[in-house]
């Protein structure tokens, strides 16, 4: 299962096979079943997760109805967090949890400074991947602003094609900012 982490590293800078075991060795392997929270809010987080199997979401609860807004997903080969809580080094302020059961590999910000410091070319790919990470956010915003729920739905089956059958309606609706009926009227088409 590794070894996915090291075609995502290599698809920004290859590395050797010392390289990558020293990177490895900073990583820890987690097993949750579906359901499960990776990240619970008012925990601390402590660390950044690969994800190597399975699928989860990330999201805020409104307290008053309990409803959910879902702003991320993270399947196989995609990093998941609560960013700020992580770099902060604060608590959580947001869910996550697994969709079907997970395995990821989690670093510690400790960690992950260390191997950028030790090794240019694991912060290469940091710089990269934040770089992009960026980018889809800033996509996401514009569409959320400006796309109709038409857009967002498109965007969603043409960026994700393999999440959609795997993730419940009602999440990716809620992902979309649609109720589950405009959903299906769009699902439809």
């Amino acid at each position: 299962m590794s070894q996915l982490l090291r075609t995502h590293i290599e698809a920004v800078c290859p590395l050797s096979d010392e390289e990558f075991a020293h990177i490895l060795s900073h990583f820890k392997l987690r097993k949750l079943k579906k359901h499960a929270f990776l990240i619970q809010e008012g925990e601390y987080v402590r660390q950044e997760y690969f994800v190597l199997k399975g699928c989860l979401k990330a999201y805020i609860a409104d307290p008053e109805t309990g409803n959910e807004f879902i702003y991320q997903f993270g399947a196989e080969d995609w990093w998941m967090t609560d960013r700020e809580a992580f770099f902060k080094e604060t608590k959580a302020s947001i869910n996550i949890d697994c969709l079907e059961d997970c395995e990821v590999l989690g670093i510690t910000l400790e960690d992950r400074n260390k191997l950028g410091a030790a090794i240019w070319k694991y912060e290469h790919f940091l710089q990269v991947k934040a770089n992009l990470g960026y980018i889809s956010l800033q996509k996401r915003l514009q569409l959320m602003i400006m796309g109709s729920a038409k857009d967002r739905y498109e965007h969603f089956i043409r960026q994700y094609p393999q999440l959609f059958s795997r993730i419940p309606k009602t999440h990716i609706a809620s992902y979309l900012g649609v109720t589950r009926e405009t959903l299906s009227r769009l699902y439809r088409r």
